[in-house]
C-alpha cells in the first residue's frame, strides 16, 4: 500500500524519508512541488496528486507536509487518516510535531514508523500500544541509552495487542483519577456584502484526557445529541448504544485521544458570533482609495470574543496603506499585499475600528473586485452549536474520579466578502 513517506518543510526541503517496500527516488516529489507552486495557499495543495507511476497523497500539519507515495489504488481517506495518526503520534511523543522535534528524535521517529506500518500496511497505530513497544524519550533515558548502547524498544509484546481492547493497556494505576473533556468547535462561514450568511457550518471535536486506574467503563450523555451530523467515533465507542440511545458508552484509552468529531450543517443552527461593518472603495482614475472596517460581537452571546485577527489579501495595485487602528496593531506587507490586523479582545462598549487611505500605483486600473476579509477569533466556555454535556457515569470501578468539561469556539475558514 504505502511505499514511502517524505516529510517536507515550508522551504521545500525533504528533511526525512522512510521507505517500506522499495526505495522511491526523491525526484517523485517534483510533482508535489509543481502542485505547491500553483496553489495560492498551503491549504490549497491538492491532497491527491496523480503521477505516471505513483499517487502522492499528502496532508499539511504544523508547517510540515507529510507526503506518502502509493503505487496501487487505495481509498485516499484511508491514507490521509493514517498520516494524521502519524502526526498525532509525534505530537504525543515529543510534545510537538515540528521539524526540530522530529530531527532531535530521528531514531525514535524511524522506530515508530517501522512499528506503525508493516510492509506498507498499518499495524500498530494506538498510542498506548506504541508506548509499550517504544518508550517515549526522556533526558534520563537518552543518557542511559547513550552509555549502555540500548534502545527505546521494549522487550515484551504489549498486553493490549492481543486483547479485544487494544487501545487500553492492562494494570493502569493513578493516585489522582481524572477525566477531562474539551468540546472544541470551529465555525466555517461565508458572509456576503450585506451581512447575510451565504454558507455556515460547525466542525466540532471532543478531545479527552483520561487518567483513570483499572478498567473503567464510561457513559457520556448530552443535553441535545440530535444536533450532531456526520459523527466520527474513536474505535472504543459502542456504536449500537449510540444508535439506540444517543449515549457515548466506552472503555477509554489511557491518556489523550479524540473521542468523536462531528458536524453541524443546518444553517439555522449556526449562530454567527461576530459582525463586520466595512467600507472599502477605490476611485476610478485615482491613486487612492478608502478603507474602513469595524468588528463587533453579536448581542446574544454573553461571552467575550478574544484573539481576534483580521487578514486581507489586498489587490496587486496597492502600494501601501496609511491606517489608524483604535485597538490593536496592524501590519501591511507591500510584497505579498497582505494586511494583518491583530485586534485582541473585543469589548462591546468600544468597538475596534481600522480606517485610513489606500495608496495605489499611479496609472494602474481600478481593482476589479474588493478583497475578502478573513477573520480569526476564539470564545472560551462556549460551544456555538449549543451542545452541552449532561453527565458522565463510570461503571466497573469503586473510586470517584474528578470530572471536567471545557468548551471552546474558534473561527475556521471565516470569510466576509466586501
Amino acid at each position: 500500500m504505502i511505499h514511502s513517506l517524505f516529510l517536507i518543510n515550508c522551504s521545500g526541503d525533504i528533511f526525512l524519508e522512510k521507505h517500506w517496500k522499495s526505495v522511491v527516488s526523491q525526484s517523485v516529489c517534483d510533482y508535489f512541488f509543481e502542485a505547491q507552486e500553483k496553489a495560492i495557499d498551503v491549504e490549497n495543495v491538492p491532497p491527491v496528486i496523480s503521477t505516471p507511476l505513483h499517487y502522492l497523497i499528502s496532508i499539511y500539519r504544523d508547517k510540515i507536509f507529510f507526503v506518502s507515495v502509493i503505487q496501487t489504488e487505495v481509498p485516499p481517506l484511508f491514507v490521509i487518516e493514517f498520516l494524521h495518526r502519524v502526526a498525532d503520534t509525534f505530537q504525543d511523543y515529543f510534545g510537538e510535531c515540528s521539524e526540530t522535534a522530529i530531527k532531535d528524535n530521528v531514531v525514535i521517529v524511524y522506530e515508530l514508523l517501522e512499528e506503525m506500518l508493516d510492509n506498507g500496511f498499518p499495524l500498530a497505530t494506538e498510542s498506548n500500544i506504541l508506548k509499550e513497544l517504544i518508550k517515549p524519550p526522556t533526558i534520563l533515558r537518552s543518557v542511559v541509552n547513550s552509555i549502555t548502547g540500548s534502545s527505546n524498544v521494549g522487550d515484551t509484546l504489549p498486553t493490549g495487542q492481543l486483547s479485544n481492547i487494544p487501545w487500553r493497556r492492562a494494570g493502569v494505576k493513578y493516585t489522582n483519577n481524572e477525566a477531562y473533556f474539551d468540546v472544541i468547535e470551529e465555525i466555517d462561514a461565508i458572509i456576503d456584502k450585506s451581512g447575510s450568511t451565504v454558507f455556515a457550518e460547525i466542525q466540532g471535536v471532543i478531545d479527552s484526557c483520561i487518567k483513570l486506574s483499572g478498567m473503567p467503563d464510561l457513559s457520556l450523555s448530552f443535553m441535545n445529541p440530535r444536533l450532531l451530523d456526520d459523527v466520527s467515533f474513536h474505535p472504543c465507542i459502542r456504536f449500537k448504544r449510540w444508535e439506540s440511545e444517543r449515549v457515548l458508552s466506552f472503555i477509554p484509552p489511557d491518556g489523550n485521544f479524540r473521542l468523536i468529531s462531528y458536524r453541524v450543517s443546518s444553517q439555522n443552527l449556526v449562530a454567527i458570533p461576530v459582525y463586520v461593518k466595512h467600507l472599502i472603495s477605490f476611485k476610478e482614475n485615482s491613486s487612492s482609495g478608502r478603507f474602513d472596517v469595524t468588528i463587533g460581537p453579536k448581542q446574544n452571546m454573553g461571552k467575550t470574543v478574544e484573539g481576534v485577527v483580521m487578514t486581507v489579501h489586498m489587490p496587486k495595485a496597492v502600494l501601501n496603506m496609511n491606517l489608524t487602528a483604535t485597538q490593536g496593531s496592524y501590519t501591511f506587507d507591500p510584497v505579498t499585499k497582505v494586511l494583518a490586523w491583530d485586534v485582541g479582545k473585543i469589548t462591546p462598549q468600544k468597538l475596534p475600528n481600522l480606517k485610513g487611505i489606500v495608496n495605489l500605483q499611479s496609472g494602474a486600473p481600478k481593482p476589479e473586485e474588493n478583497p475578502s476579509l478573513n477573520i480569526q477569533f476564539k470564545i472560551q466556555q462556549l460551544a456555538i452549536s449549543g451542545l452541552k454535556v449532561n453527565r458522565l457515569d463510570m461503571y466497573g470501578e469503586k473510586y470517584k474520579p474528578f470530572k471536567g468539561v471545557k468548551y471552546i469556539t474558534k473561527a475556521g475558514k471565516f470569510q466576509v466578502r466586501t
